[in-house]
């Protein structure tokens, strides 16, 4: 059964960082691209950043550029995303997902994933 479970998630301040981690259970290491989405209430979800199964690039939503950065432990199956510099409208719940293959480069679009988390709550205010 493939899983995705999302941590990391809470409360902090503007200007500050947090460290979401998702943890990858019955996938086959390494052989899928993986996303960060994020969804504020009353707006559309949208793509955060992706990271590629083939050659590990990433690709980073303009909003995020800079100040997020993901990356991935095949090892432990377990991706996380660095954001740093938070800003009271990356306020958001914050899902990964995924999709088994290897693959060059990735992208942000929702339905290309067919694996979700249930998502971590973060929170950027004073």
């Amino acid at each position: 059964q493939l899983q995705l479970v999302e941590s990391g998630g809470g409360l902090v301040q503007p200007g500050g960082s947090l460290r979401l981690s998702c943890a990858a259970s019955g996938f086959p290491r390494g052989h899928y691209a993986i996303a960060w989405f994020r969804q504020a209430p009353g707006k559309e979800r949208e793509g955060v950043s992706c990271i590629s199964s083939f050659d590990g690039s990433t690709y980073y939503a303009d909003s995020v550029k800079g100040r997020f950065t993901m990356s991935r432990d095949n090892a432990k199956n377990t991706m996380y995303l660095q954001m740093n510099s938070l800003k009271p409208e990356d306020t958001a719940v914050y899902y990964c997902a995924a999709v088994l293959g290897m693959y060059r480069g990735c992208d942000l679009h929702r339905g290309r994933y067919d694996n979700w988390g249930r998502g971590t709550q973060v929170t950027v205010s004073s």
